[in-house]
């Protein structure tokens, strides 16, 4: 199985797995059926639903370390200041960017309380529909939670289109966006004056144990592959802070590293192939080290002598509210 795996990298380097999750009108469904987009979006699939599901684990572990204490308070606390009327009557309405299979809602609807209204993004009508029906029903209080699909792009909101968002949120999305998306996505926020969570942005850090000497270039070849055209990769993080901050809001950042060992070996095999394919689709001239490489490294993984720390980032930002709240 490692021969057939790293021939992959030795023959189509592209099959890299991603390291990142993605993201108009549709009609409002109950949680846990389908909604299926009408708006004849071509079917774009650029995330296989195996791939968010096989991370969605270290997600929500990643999430759930010390961001309730870091990053949840803060947003619960601008949550209950945040008394629009039009937002308040049927409880909050949270914009989800890039859903994927929803993951987020799955995670964040259930720690928040007070009737829900989610309103998923993306652009991949098979990633929309899973999302729907995966969809929790209920909040941390039981109050009702509610789904809407939208389909199209991130990059072309806009402050109008969030004008009855309580909370914008998406999960591993700001380092597959470009400068320009990174800036209009933070004028749509704060024009529409809700505050935003992203989670689980690439940090641009991996920590293998034991280590490797080719681990330090592979890494930075992997990098610039993240960084390819215009995205900004390992650079979105600061990116998304300084687009907010200049608007005025105050922005939060904490740690969200995935921490990987035999537990989530499945997991972790998958990665390695994604991040050592990735480097080699950037820099070819890796190839012939990369194969032995990624075959020791498989190996170690499958007898539970490998550790992986990869490091991501999680960013509250919480712009001034528009009805003058503090």
């Amino acid at each position: 199985m490692v021969n057939t795996v790293t021939s992959t990298v030795t023959s189509a380097v592209t099959s890299a797995a991603p390291l990142a999750s993605t993201a108009p009108s549709a009609s409002a469904v109950p949680s846990g059926s389908t909604a299926p987009s009408t708006d004849g979006a071509p079917d774009v699939h650029q995330y296989a639903p195996e791939w968010l599901e096989l991370r969605e684990s270290a997600d929500a572990d990643a999430r759930a370390a010390d961001l309730a204490a870091d990053l949840l308070d803060p947003l619960r606390n601008r949550l209950r200041l945040a008394h629009l009327p039009s937002r308040t009557a049927t409880g909050m309405t949270v914009h989800d960017l890039g859903c994927g299979t929803g993951s987020m809602g799955r995670w964040l609807a259930p720690r928040l309380d007070g009737a829900q209204h989610w309103v998923l993004h993306d652009h991949d009508p098979d990633l929309l529909r899973l999302a729907a029906a995966r969809a929790p029903r209920t909040a941390a209080d039981g109050s009702p939670v509610t789904v809407t699909t939208r389909r199209g792009e991130i990059g072309s909101l806009t402050a109008s289109d969030l004008a009855d968002a309580t909370l914008v949120t998406a999960s591993a999305l700001l380092d597959v966006l470009t400068p320009g998306e990174i800036d209009s996505l933070a004028a749509a926020c704060t024009g529409a004056g809700c505050p935003a969570l992203f989670t689980l942005s690439v940090a641009g850090r991996v920590e293998l144990t034991p280590s490797h000497p080719l681990d330090a270039e592979i890494a930075d070849a992997f990098n610039a592959h993240q960084r390819r055209g215009e995205l900004l990769g390992p650079d979105a993080v600061d990116a998304v802070c300084d687009a907010f901050s200049r608007r005025g809001a105050t922005v939060h950042v904490r740690p969200s590293p995935w921490r990987l060992g035999p537990e989530q070996a499945a997991l972790a095999e998958e990665w390695l192939c994604g991040w050592v394919g990735a480097a080699c689709e950037q820099r070819p001239g890796l190839v012939a080290r990369a194969n032995p490489y990624l075959v020791e490294r498989l190996r170690a993984c499958r007898a539970g002598e490998l550790r992986a720390v990869v490091h991501h980032c999680d960013v509250l930002a919480l712009p001034r509210p528009t009805n003058g709240a503090t």
